[in-house]
C-alpha cells in the first residue's frame, strides 16, 4: 500500500493508515474519472462538429440524420478531427449528408402521397 502512495504529501505516502485510504480514494476517482473523460471528449467532438457544420449552414442533429440516411459508418472522434484540421474533406462529408436528407425528404414525400 505504501508503494502505491509514493509521491502522495506528508502522512498520505508515510503511515500506512493514511496512506491506505489516500490510495483507495484514488483508485476510485481513477475508475469514476475513466469514465468522464469518455464522456468530456463526446462532448468536445460535438461541439467542433456542431461548429463546422453550422457553418455550412446545417445543424448538428440534421447532420446526424444525413449520415445516418447515408449510411455513413464515421465516428464523431473521426468527423471532429476531419472538422479542425481538413475542411474540404469535411465539406464533401457535409454535402453527402445533404443529399440523404433531401432524399430522405423526397422519399418521404411520395410515400405520403
Amino acid at each position: 500500500m505504501l508503494k502505491l502512495a509514493k509521491g502522495y504529501r506528508l502522512k498520505r505516502s508515510k503511515l500506512y493508515r493514511y496512506a491506505s485510504d489516500a490510495v483507495d480514494h484514488g483508485l476510485q476517482y481513477a475508475y469514476r474519472d475513466r469514465k468522464v473523460r469518455k464522456r468530456t471528449f463526446r462532448y468536445l467532438w460535438q461541439a467542433r462538429i456542431n461548429a463546422a457544420t453550422r457553418a455550412a449552414g446545417l445543424t448538428y442533429s440534421r447532420f446526424i440524420e444525413g449520415l445516418k440516411a447515408a449510411q455513413v459508418a464515421v465516428d464523431r472522434k473521426i468527423l471532429a478531427d476531419l472538422a479542425a484540421t481538413d475542411a474540404p474533406a469535411f465539406a464533401e462529408i457535409i454535402k453527402v449528408a445533404q443529399e440523404a436528407l433531401k432524399t430522405k425528404a423526397a422519399s418521404l414525400a411520395t410515400a405520403k402521397a
